[in-house]
């Protein structure tokens, strides 16, 4: 049984003291593939230095988080475009990004830049058309605005996924019609959780695993750090919602996650 992790950040501070062994443990549960979503140039070498030490197992998307979209976001973009179009000397023996991400809005904590992040969304995706990727969107009380901005992108369809869905049932079948995967992690172990119903009622084939490690630890382990190893807990509990096994949920979810990012079977 083979599970991917769509949105880990192994490399995150948080897994300093044990990041090799918090892999093995993801490796043992089968979680035998780890895409790294970017953040900002401050986390890029971080991120890639990891990359080039486990090329089997992970693979990396680039792009500006909306968080991190301030007065600077000109310069960020720049880096973030210099990496997408040419791999720096630390990367060139790898295959290139699997997606632009993590981009996208968020309103949760602040709209000071809420211009800015719309316009650095709109060139970040544009940069993904143009070198035929998926998206790893971020969303945070912004549903309304990012199907909006999509609107005005008027393209047929769309590839990508909905990092960390948290949007209604309504949102979840607009994005699935739109082309958009939905993310799945620990949120939906949560009791009442809105994400458990959506995971149980829309498409298996729309889903995809993920655990934004080190954020968002899936019962039993909640509010405790996070890690890919807890991939299964995830999946169980998509197979209990559904009635179904835990061998359906992982090869559907993974053949969707690989066909996404055209990831070969390791």
């Amino acid at each position: 049984m083979q599970f991917l992790d769509t949105h880990c950040h192994l490399y995150d501070e948080a897994f300093d003291d044990d990041r090799p062994q918090a892999l093995q443990r993801a490796l043992d549960a089968g979680v035998d593939t780890l895409l790294l979503p970017a953040i900002d140039s401050q986390n890029h070498d971080r991120q890639e230095l990891l990359a080039t030490q486990y090329p089997q197992y992970l693979h990396q998307m680039m792009g500006l988080h909306p968080t991190s979209v301030k007065e600077d976001f000109e310069q960020e973009l720049a880096i973030v475009h210099d990496r997408l179009f040419h791999l720096s000397p630390i990367t060139s023996h790898l295959s290139p990004y699997v997606a632009v991400g993590e981009i996208g809005l968020d309103l949760y904590w602040d709209t000071t830049y809420l211009e800015q992040q719309r316009e650095v969304l709109l060139r970040q995706m544009q940069w993904a058309e143009e070198l035929q990727l998926p998206v790893c969107l971020h969303v945070r009380k912004a549903y309304n605005e990012l199907f909006g901005l999509l609107k005005r992108l008027n393209r047929p369809r769309y590839r990508g996924v909905m990092h960390c869905f948290g949007g209604s049932l309504q949102e979840a079948y607009k994005a699935i019609e739109m082309g958009f995967h939905l993310g799945v992690g620990g949120v939906a172990t949560f009791k009442n959780a809105a994400l458990g119903t959506i995971a149980a009622t829309v498409p298996l084939e729309s889903l995809v695993l993920e655990t934004d490690a080190p954020y968002l630890s899936p019962v039993p382990h909640r509010g405790q750090r996070n890690e890919p190893s807890y991939i299964p807990l995830i999946a169980q509990r998509i197979a209990d919602l559904r009635g179904i096994s835990l061998d359906e949920v992982a090869d559907v979810t993974t053949t969707s996650a690989r066909k996404l990012f055209k990831i070969k079977q390791s």
